[in-house]
């Protein structure tokens, strides 16, 4: 099993930025592709950013490219999502995935934290 734990989140001024670590445990996640989700009220959780299990290859969705980087620290077991330029509506709950199917949506990742709070304001 893997466990994944996330970190880093909190409340920022728009424009802002912030550093979001996911450390798992248990079994190893180095083979795995990593994923960042978030879900805003009321809405679905979708996709933000995933890297591959070696870091050679990261996808982003359109409305954080440029302004998120993901990363992983193969040593650490961790992965990171630095967050710059930070606007309200990146406000959600931000949640770190493990897997090896589909990168873009959430049927491809088997295991999941149980979320960071981020909060942009005005």
């Amino acid at each position: 099993q893997v466990q994944l734990v996330e970190s880093g989140g909190g409340l920022v001024q728009a424009g802002g930025s912030l550093r979001l670590s996911c450390a798992a445990s248990g079994r190893s996640v180095s083979t795995y592709r990593m994923g960042w989700f978030r879900q805003a009220p009321g809405k679905e959780r979708d996709f933000v950013a995933a890297i591959s299990w070696n870091g050679g290859i990261t996808n982003y969705a359109d409305s954080v490219r440029g302004r998120f980087t993901i990363s992983r620290d193969h040593a650490k077991n961790t992965v990171y999502l630095q967050m710059n330029s930070l606007k309200p509506e990146d406000t959600a709950v931000y949640y770190c995935a493990a897997g090896s199917g589909s990168t873009r949506t959430t049927l491809g990742y088997p295991y999941w934290g149980q979320g960071t709070q981020v909060t942009v304001s005005t």
